[in-house]
Formats: structure tokens, sequence, C-alpha cells
């Protein structure tokens, strides 16, 4: 049978455009359907303006501790609608880029809705197309609760376009999206409080780096509400009162709900060509991106494994190089680098201390933690927290966690050498460059006391 295309991707976002590209460049006919802007989640509602957002709440800090370095300042001030204008204009920058990288490529974009109508077709607006394969792409949206009053809350897809900022808001949640938008919204001069139903949030996180970023959080004046449930949501004036399962209320302009993401896979036909789904509505497949219908692969955050726009486009390549280039192409999956860009940064790679104790590791831990050069000057109090967690049988470093200015800059680094295998003696061998916060990861000789560390 001759198809329309070789691979069709439905969904637009950094692993649909990677994978696209990619099979456009060994030769495949490739086609792409895109309901939304280019670039999906990432550079529309994730990565791209969360971190914008991050830069323009930092300023708050630099500006007060500007005055320990002899600089004086008055009638400083945060406009949101010119922020909320300059990112559009480099979101749309981007979403032209995106369009160019597809064209050059000559990839054929199609807008509208994608619905698989076989595993081999697939329906777009008024048209049909068929392709010998399919990737879903489709990534994930916020899981918003159900409770009475969800009607009045938002997501984070909202939280970029406000009309305005609220004099206060309440944050529900206590991963990645919750933390980092606590400390924009309290940069940005918002009345913050975080809710999160667990004891302490960043779940899977070092502990120690939790338990640090708990204490910087709430001394820059976040409120933090551990342990806490809302049960109900109803208006109260001009804003919104929150009650709490334990009898508690709390009251504020606005609520947004960071309590996860679900994959995006409502209303794309995926039964009906056969694709089977876990009961989170996630695309079920081999390590070979492959559904339960052989023609339709998936990659990315739709198949929700690591959900992280690094590891989208990775799989796009890998699946491409092995489909169309003739390559063995792997994902290696151990030491994913991370980072919360919360202020300060949470960045991680590797295993947790308590990881690795759960693995029967014998394991040496080494921590350091100290006020960077920055702050001795100001009256900030930022701390910084660096770790490393080496298994003794070999002395591999099999961890490096850090809380401090700068995280994920210097853990990406740190997650080179760890994939190259590099051991303790590597990392105290290493010259570091002085002054800097970073080189506490070379210059660290004693572990914890082992009856410390357990």
């Amino acid at each position: 049978m001759k198809y329309d295309y070789d691979l069709f991707t439905i969904g637009a976002g950094s692993g649909g455009v990677r994978a696209s590209r990619f099979a456009a460049g060994f030769g495949a006919r490739v086609g792409i359907a895109e309901l939304g802007p280019l670039g999906g989640t990432c550079v529309n509602v994730g990565c791209v303006p969360k971190k914008l957002l991050v830069y323009a709440a930092h300023y708050h800090d630099d500006f007060a501790e500007s005055r320990g370095f002899g600089w004086t300042h008055s009638g400083a001030s945060f406009t949101w609608r010119e922020f909320v204008a300059r990112k559009d204009a480099e979101i749309a920058r981007l979403n032209r880029i995106y369009g160019e990288l597809l064209d050059n490529s000559g990839v054929t974009r199609h807008a509208g809705r994608a619905v698989l109508q076989d595993a081999h077709t697939v329906k777009v607006g008024d048209r049909i197309f068929t392709s010998e394969r399919i990737l879903i792409a489709t990534g994930g949206v916020p899981d918003l609760p159900e409770i009475p009053g969800a009607e009045h809350v938002i997501s984070s897809n909202e939280a970029f376009h406000l009309e305005a900022l609220p004099r206060r808001i309440v944050i529900v949640g206590g991963g990645y999206i919750a933390v980092e938008f606590a400390g924009i919204f309290q940069g940005l001069g918002v009345e913050t409080t975080l809710v999160y139903r667990g004891p302490l949030f960043l779940r899977g996180f070092d502990t120690d780096c939790r338990k640090l970023l708990t204490a910087e959080m709430t001394r820059r004046g976040i409120r933090l509400l551990f342990d806490t449930r809302i049960a109900q949501i109803k208006v109260a004036g001009k804003g919104y009162r929150a009650g709490l399962a334990d009898g508690g209320h709390i009251e504020a302009d606005l609520f947004m709900y960071a309590t996860g993401r679900r994959p995006n896979t409502q209303g794309l036909g995926l039964e009906a060509a056969g694709v089977k789904l876990n009961d989170k509505g996630a695309v079920l497949i081999n390590d070979e991106y492959q559904s339960s219908a052989h023609s339709i692969y998936a990659i990315g955050d739709v198949t929700d494994r690591h959900n992280l726009t690094p590891v989208a486009t990775a799989e796009g390549m890998a699946l491409t190089r092995r489909l169309y280039g003739g390559m063995n192409a792997r994902v290696d999956y151990s030491n994913i680098p991370t980072c919360i860009f919360s202020q300060p940064n949470l960045g991680a790679v590797g295993l947790t201390e308590e990881e690795a104790r759960r693995q029967g590791r014998r394991i040496a831990v080494y921590k350091s933690d100290f006020t960077p050069l920055k702050h001795t000057l100001t009256e900030s109090g930022e701390e910084a927290l660096l770790k490393l967690i080496v298994d003794r049988d070999n002395d591999r470093v099999i961890g490096a966690h850090m809380l401090g200015a700068e995280a994920g800059e210097i853990i990406q680094g740190i997650a080179v050498a760890m994939k190259a295998g590099a051991t303790k003696r590597h990392f105290d061998e290493t010259i570091g460059i002085h002054p800097t916060t970073a080189e506490e990861f070379v210059t660290m000789r004693e572990p914890e006391p082992e009856e410390t560390a357990q």
C-alpha cells in the first residue's frame, strides 16, 4: 500500500518536532499536526516562559542585596504588563523558529486537531492522511482537582497570561511547578501561600536540600502549609475563600493548582486505533517506543515515564535514528540531571542518599553547607548546600545534589562527569575555580560520620 507519509507526527512540541526533523533528514516523507502554537508546553506555557519569570522575580533579591555592595537606588518597580508583552514577543519568535526548522527540514505542517481513524489514518480538520507510521507526541496537560469550587482555580497555563498580578495567591501542590511559581509570585511582590498535602514538598529529591529550601522560602516570606488539604473553594467578595479539611480556611485573590499533569490523550482516537492506555491515560509502549498498535509510536510526556523536555527530544532522536537511520540508538535513562528553578535553585543528578540506602549500597556522604561569598556583604542570610553520594565499593560518585544559586548550571557539568564514570578520587584531584560555590564539589574531603549519615 502506498501511504501519503512515511511518518505522521501528532504534536509539535519539542519531542515531536525533533523526531520529525530527524526523520525527514534521513529521507522520510514526514507530516506533522499541531492544534496550538508550535513548541508545545515547553515553549509556550512551560520551561521557557517560566524561566523568564524566574529571572524577573530574582531582581527583587538582586536590588535588595546590591546595597551591601555600595549601590543605592530608589523607586524600583515591576510592571507586569510590560513583562508579559516582552515575554510574548520572545515566545512568538520561538514559534516562528520552530516553523522554520520544520519547513527547512522538509516536514509538511498541518494546523488543527489530529484524530486517528485507524492505525494508519489521521484526520486533521476535514482532511484525511495515511501514513506507514504514526507518532504520538502530544505531551501533557494540567490535572485540576475534582472539588467543589474547582471552577474558580487556574492552572500554570493561565498563570502566564494573567491580566494583572493578584495581591494574594494560594498555590496548591508540592512539585516542580508549585514550588517554582511560589518563588516567582513572591519575588514579584505577591503575598504567597503554598499548600501541600504531604509533610514536605519535592518528594524524591534530597531531604537535606528540601529542608533547607523550606527554610529559605520561609525566610523570603512565603507561607508554607504542609499536611494541609483544601476541601472546597467559594467566592468571597472580590476574592475566594478555601475551606480546609481540618476546618480552617484561607482567603486569597487567586488560587492556582499545580497538583500534577496528565497525559494529553483524550479525543485523539487512540482506542479506536488499537492503542492501549494505562489507568492514567498514558500510552503504553515497549522499549522501542512502540504502542500496542505496531504502526503507532509514542514519546515524551504522553507516555508519563520521564517527564522532562530533554528526555522527549532524546527519545525522538533515538526513535527516528533507529527507524530511518539504520542505527541501534538508545536513550540512557540513568543519571538524568534536573533542576527546580526555585529561589535558590535545587539541582540534582543520580541517587539521593535515601535511594542509595534503600538499594543496600555501602555509601559515603560528603556535605558542605555555607554562606556563599556573594551574600557575606549583605543581610540576605541565604545558604548553599552541596552534597555528594559515593559508593564505597568502587569510589564512584552516584549522586550529586545542590541547593544554591545557578545549581542547574553547575549540576549539568557534574552530570557529564558522572556519565563518564567519575570517582571521588577524580573529584578530589580536580583543581577548583576559586572563589566559586561550585569548587566545593572538589574540595569536600571528609565524609559525614556514619552514625550521622544513617
